[in-house]
Formats: structure tokens, C-alpha cells, sequence
């Protein structure tokens, strides 16, 4: 299981995480799980700096957004 990053803002429906620095992002269609290792959603789309780039998340249906704000993310 690799990190993911943090998620600081919400657009959109997605949730929107920063890789931390220094770490690779998991790739496009990767699963998301939070820190209690309950899955969260899947990776649509990584963008931004190459040093630091941010990864979308599209949220499954029973996550609300407001609830990832602040929530560290890992990929499996």
C-alpha cells in the first residue's frame, strides 16, 4: 500500500489530494483507501507540478465529500 496524500479541497464531486513531496502518485484507476482502510474511491486523473502533483478522486456513492476533506489517502 503506497500514500496518496491529503485531501485539500473538494471540486467538482471529486476530492482533490496533494502527493506528498518526494513520492510517487498510484496510476489512474488505482483504489483509494483511508487511514481505517475502508476503500473511499478510485484515482480519475493526476495533474499539476511533476515535483508535486495533485490526484483526483471520484468518491463511491456511500463517501460524502465534506468527510475526505482533511482525510489522509492511501492506494492499494
Amino acid at each position: 500500500m503506497e500514500r496518496v496524500g491529503e485531501v485539500v479541497r473538494t471540486a467538482q464531486g471529486l476530492a482533490i489530494a496533494r502527493v506528498g513531496s518526494g513520492e510517487q502518485p498510484p496510476g489512474i484507476g488505482a483504489m483509494v483507501v483511508d487511514e481505517s482502510l475502508s476503500e473511499v474511491g478510485r484515482v480519475v486523473d493526476i495533474f499539476g507540478p511533476v515535483d508535486r502533483p495533485y490526484v483526483a478522486v471520484t468518491p463511491h456513492d456511500s463517501v460524502t465529500l465534506a468527510s475526505m476533506l482533511d482525510t489522509k489517502l492511501y492506494a492499494r
